[in-house]
């Protein structure tokens, strides 16, 4: 497979993104509300300390940086303005949990398929910061794994990880967020996206929070699921247990489904915001660079 240069630009997986987009995720960090010791030097605070003038990577120069980072060698080369990066402080271990249950693979496009894409870009943007990213698909259980990998070079391994997650089984959120909890051996940042298309999705986050993760969970939905365009007697079928049930599709049936829905939303929001989880809601609608650069930015997951 080939992989990304350590020290010079790289070219993009363009499966998920072009390359374009990807210079514009270079601007974004990841904020992490929690100093924590990391394994090996990075980019952020860590409650340790130490120095080191080690060259780990290049990123693009965006205005406000120091200009003593600048590698004029670079700029001679290539007319384009490249900071060095050095180690020099603690690194983080982002966790990325995607759900590839059935019921993700619905929508145009699909929920899966945003989720691959938002995963995708949010690991771009921890490993250009210099921290640890880890990803994990799951279903009823834990699926494929990517193992921490730290640096912009480990990029297209991650992207050919996500772009290789299919749809699976029916979801046990329970089962899977305390496997997640229980089995991780760093905390940090972790970015849960699912539907939550399962009744234990309070016993799954209450076991991320116990474990001290920094949750943020990314609701995805289909704008079909939020206004179904149906009318008339229909029967419906379950994506992920293959049951039916029959509905007459009137103006009374689609104002309770809304309802609920909002009902549900904010019981969501409310239990997520009273254990400090970072809740967003998103259709698969949402053009992925307002997700990242207004949604998650407004939300304090992004700078």
């Amino acid at each position: 497979m080939t992989t990304l240069s350590d020290s010079a630009p790289q070219q993009p997986d363009d499966r998920l993104f072009n390359e374009v987009f990807l210079r514009k995720l270079e601007r974004l960090s990841l904020i992490c509300r929690r100093a924590r010791a990391g394994q090996i030097k990075g980019e952020r605070r860590s409650p340790k300390r130490g120095q080191s003038v080690e060259f780990a990577d290049y990123r693009n120069y965006t205005p406000g940086d120091d200009f003593r980072q600048i590698d004029w060698n670079v700029y001679a080369r290539l007319e384009r303005f490249f900071l060095k990066l050095f180690v020099e402080e603690e690194d983080l271990t982002v966790h990325l949990l995607v759900d590839t249950s059935r019921s993700m693979d619905w929508g145009q496009p699909s929920k899966l398929r945003q989720a691959q894409r938002a995963a995708g870009a949010l690991g771009y943007i921890a490993l250009t910061g210099l921290d640890r990213v880890t990803a994990t698909g799951f279903d009823h259980g834990l699926g494929q794994v990517f193992l921490p990998h730290r640096g912009r070079q480990q990029a297209l391994a991650l992207f050919d990880f996500l772009s290789g997650l299919q749809p699976g089984a029916t979801t046990d959120l329970t089962a899977s967020l305390r496997h997640y909890a229980a089995s991780a051996t760093r905390v940090g940042p972790l970015l849960l996206i699912s539907d939550l298309f399962d009744p234990g999705w309070q016993e799954g986050l209450r076991a991320l929070v116990a474990r001290r993760f920094e949750v943020t969970v990314l609701h995805v939905l289909a704008p079909d699921e939020v206004k179904p365009p149906l009318e008339g007697d229909l029967r419906l079928i379950d994506a992920e247990t293959s049951e039916g049930c029959e509905i007459t599709a009137d103006y009374a049936t689609l104002r309770r489904y809304e309802e609920n829905l909002a009902a549900w939303r904010e019981e969501l929001r409310t239990f997520c915001g009273q254990r400090g989880i970072n809740y967003a809601f998103v259709e698969t609608s949402l053009p992925l660079e307002e997700l990242l650069f207004a949604l998650l930015r407004r939300r304090g997951v992004l700078k």
